[in-house]
């Protein structure tokens, strides 16, 4: 059930503590999204984007979405300590309130030249708007289950990298990324921007599983990284945003 924060002025959809589902802008506002022109630590990228939010007139709780990279990919228990330091800031930004998290993200692991400390890529937030156009961020979804299980009990085709359990993975994500932006009454005729992380080669299935379902409309962005947890094998994760800025 999609959710308002108004202290943010958008939308989202509940997940777990460290991340949302996805935000959207409410009405009146848009989604800017901002990407560093280098990776920055993650206390760094915090800075960095409270400055930029409060420069262009908005309080911190505006923040809703984050893209982070990390040196490689997290045990469960590795995971767990990262996201809940992570947290902390959100809870002094007055975002998240020990139980909910509003703020969409994707994380997500390159597999070449990766950071030396989990890093900021970009970040989200809203901002009052003239546009009648809706604006919205889904957060990475890889090929795992929802619910409290293990990993392993959770990912569909657990280490299983045969063409058909392949296809089974992408297929699977592609659908979470249509449900999460059916949420908020979009599809991906919607989206702006579309981006997969894997070090897996996409071609076998890019047609049927992404292309034909109408995922790649506007391009398609393949990160060669891998998803956050190991065993995890594609992520992917999607954006209508009309204002877009590098810094």
């Amino acid at each position: 059930m999609v959710r308002d924060f108004a202290a943010g002025n958008y939308r989202f959809i509940p997940a777990v503590f460290q991340y949302s589902s996805g935000a959207a802008a409410l009405p009146g506002y848009e989604i800017e999204r901002v990407r560093f022109d280098r990776w920055l630590p993650l206390a760094e990228g915090f800075a960095e984007a409270a400055k930029y939010i409060q420069a262009a007139g908005r309080p911190l709780t505006a923040f809703c979405a984050c893209e982070l990279r990390s040196p490689a990919a997290f045990t469960e228990e590795g995971f767990r300590r990262f996201n809940e330091h992570y947290v902390k800031t959100l809870a002094a930004w007055g975002i998240y309130d020990g139980t909910t998290n509003p703020v969409a993200r994707s994380n997500v692991c390159p597999e070449i030249d990766p950071p030396s400390e989990p890093s900021f890529y970009a970040f989200s937030f809203t901002r009052p708007s003239q546009h009648k156009a809706p604006s919205f961020v889904i957060a990475g979804g890889a090929e795992a289950r929802g619910g409290n299980a293990p990993y392993p009990e959770r990912i569909v085709r657990y280490r299983d990298m045969s063409p058909e359990g392949w296809r089974e993975k992408v297929r699977f994500t592609t659908r979470e990324m249509e449900s999460r932006m059916e949420a908020f009454g979009f599809g991906w005729k919607d989206a702006t921007g579309v981006q997969a992380y894997t070090i897996h080669d996409v071609h076998p299935v890019f047609a049927e599983e992404l292309v034909r379902r109408g995922a790649a409309r506007t391009g398609f962005t393949w990160h060669f990284a891998r998803p956050p947890v190991i065993d995890l094998e594609y992520e992917m994760d999607c954006r209508r945003v009309l204002r877009e800025t590098v810094i």
